[in-house]
């Protein structure tokens, strides 16, 4: 369902750079709906239209956060990298902002080997046994973890295939788009005047060089997560305080129950004993 008020104004796109795209030369036509003008050989992005595939694409992230599935982030370009870093992990997702490993989606049990074999040494590390091994071993074994590290360590939590994919610049993240494509697993992304949107699911039109525009796009996309995270939290309270309440209730009817019960048969005793007393006076006669 999409937002009926815009999670973004115009004014904030427009100071962001967002509506700068690529010179005409490298535009691609499948671009065409989403670009309002040409100003001196570079086109400029609609950003109405950025608006609107902005609040559709942050309305289906928090679908998905609420639902508690997993969102890959993925931006190795220079003037990303930080940007996707600081703002993911505040929500605990995993990314990818070093080279994309081929296969890390369609290989993604090798991906998976690989992570555990770096959780290996990080406990081998801090092992007493660790010591005993020789400089050259331990510095070895502390240059592969290291390395593991730089490119596994913000994806060691993802035990399972993302449910959906977040790419800033599809032209150079196109391995990771296409491996998304294969497994059918739903694609988001940052496209520029230079890019074809329809490889995506929920294409955003917008300026995917400048990093001002890259900041004000992923902080939106980062809010909605947070919402559906925040959304998923407040419903499983309430449900665990349902069932809380169901189970007093359950444990005071069968209580009550109990009570009743217990009642009901010192009644019928009471209402037995001058029977008894009657058959005892009756035998002492």
């Amino acid at each position: 369902m999409e937002e009926k008020v815009s999670r973004i104004s115009f004014e904030d796109l427009l100071d962001a750079g967002v509506h700068f795209g690529h010179l005409k030369r490298k535009w691609n036509p499948n671009m065409a709906p989403y670009i309002f003008m040409e100003r001196k050989g570079i086109h400029i992005i609609d950003l109405y239209k950025t608006q609107a595939k902005i609040n559709e694409a942050a309305s289906a992230l928090k679908q998905i956060a609420k639902s508690g599935k997993q969102i890959l982030f993925v931006a190795t370009k220079k003037q990303a990298q930080d940007i996707i870093a600081t703002k993911v992990q505040r929500v605990n997702m995993p990314y990818v902002t070093e080279r994309w490993p081929g296969g890390m989606l369609t290989n993604f049990g090798t991906i998976r080997r690989t992570i555990r074999k770096m959780k290996g040494m990080e406990k081998l590390m801090n092992d007493n046994a660790f010591q005993k091994l020789s400089k050259r071993e331990r510095l070895q074994i502390g240059r592969e973890k290291a390395k593991m590290e730089k490119q596994f360590g913000s994806i060691a939590d993802m035990n399972r295939l993302p449910h959906a994919v977040f790419v800033v610049d599809i032209i150079k993240e196109y391995i990771a788009v296409r491996e998304a494509q294969k497994l059918d697993i739903t694609t988001f992304a940052m496209v520029d005047t230079n890019s074809n949107p329809e490889e995506v699911d929920f294409p955003i039109p917008a300026n995917d060089d400048a990093s001002k525009s890259i900041d004000l796009v992923m902080e939106i996309m980062i809010k909605a997560v947070e919402e559906g995270l925040a959304e998923r939290k407040m419903e499983r309270e309430k449900a665990k305080e349902e069932k809380e309440k169901k189970e007093k209730q359950k444990k005071e009817q069968k209580a009550a129950a109990k009570k009743a019960e217990e009642a009901k048969e010192q009644e019928e005793a009471e209402a037995a004993k001058p029977d008894e007393e009657q058959k005892e006076a009756d035998k002492q006669n």
